[in-house]
């Protein structure tokens, strides 16, 4: 178990119930034995993980190093801007505050963060490089900005609208814009824009605790933005945040997120709200009341910062020829 954990005693553990999932379980003598918790975990738990990771702090310094490292396979753009898209309270704004934290070395909680699940906090795009602790914008710094936004609705009156987000991709709005019925993007047709001022790849984030009561009408619009985002020839990703609040197992031992069954149950049921194949979706478990860092929490965190990237790359390559072209 992770630091932190509850620690079992030789035979038994007092403990007024546990849960399987959704379902809760209570013993009357108030207490659950060894034997229960092997039951518990088997129901919970696939024999093999079904995807493979290392677990290890050699692991963590070399995905660290490997984003630190990290350079835009085209030259002439110096950083990738990565967009974050989700609905209220689905934890974009928490992913980006968890990967400052793996990179500034304590938990800490930069990009603005709210509780409310009916209103978005975020209200205008902003955006973060992620850099070591103590480093300022020059030397030092990744070559990683990620960009929130606020936060998907059902339609366009009740969040982010459809045209927006594209306005933001194609490079149309300024860091800093303020999204308001009062205050609409202007596509300004004779700007010209170069590659370095868009979105290079578009990272969807839902809630895992939420899959099961999201609306179609969400559905649709998801479907709708992957489709009109694909023909741009932005290459898209997926975050299913939340992991702990739907497998106990993993709520209390990050590392074994990839032999939960209930884990990959809702991945494919992300897969199928978004319209996306389940390999392009990862999950992850974001800092929220930790007060330290965890090593299993920041590796999962650093792979999919690092699936991230790659796609991002693909779309570097993908356009180097036009961008020299147009050069």
């Amino acid at each position: 178990m992770e630091k932190g954990s509850l620690k079992f005693a030789e035979n038994e553990i007092p403990t007024p119930s546990f849960s399987f999932g959704l379902v809760s379980t209570s013993k009357k003598d108030n207490k659950v034995t060894r034997g229960d918790i092997d039951t518990f975990k088997a129901i919970q738990l696939l024999d093999t993980p079904w995807r493979s990771v290392n677990w290890t702090s050699e692991s963590r310094e070399e995905l660290m190093e490997k984003v630190e490292s990290y350079k835009p396979a085209f030259s002439a753009v110096s950083e990738a801007r990565v967009l974050l898209l989700g609905p209220v309270g689905a934890g974009k704004s928490s992913f980006i505050s968890s990967v400052q934290s793996v990179f500034s070395g304590r938990v800490l909680n930069r990009a603005m963060v709210g509780s409310s699940a009916s209103a978005s906090f975020t209200k205008r795009l902003q955006s973060f490089p992620i850099r070591r602790s103590g480093e300022i914008s020059g030397s030092g710094s990744t070559s990683l900005v990620l960009c929130d936004i606020m936060g998907l609705g059902d339609g366009d009156w009740t969040g982010l609208s459809l045209y927006d987000a594209l306005c933001v991709i194609k490079g149309h709005v300024n860091d800093g814009h303020q999204f308001s019925t009062e205050n609409p993007v202007r596509y300004d047709s004779t700007k010209k824009l170069t590659l370095k001022d868009k979105i290079h790849c578009v990272v969807f984030v839902v809630d895992a605790s939420k899959i099961n009561t999201y609306t179609k009408g969400l559905s649709t619009t998801f479907h709708q933005l992957r489709e009109k985002i694909s023909s741009l020839g932005v290459h898209q990703v997926a975050l299913l945040t939340h992991v702990d609040e739907v497998c106990t197992v993993t709520s209390q031992d990050t590392s074994q997120v990839y032999r939960s069954r209930q884990v990959q149950q809702l991945i494919v049921k992300a897969g199928a709200l978004l319209g996306m194949a389940t390999s392009y979706i990862l999950p992850v478990r974001n800092y929220s009341s930790q007060l330290e860092l965890n090593d299993n929490m920041d590796i999962l965190l650093l792979n999919a910062v690092d699936h991230i990237l790659q796609y991002t790359d693909l779309y570097f390559q993908e356009n180097a020829m036009d961008c020299k072209a147009s050069s």
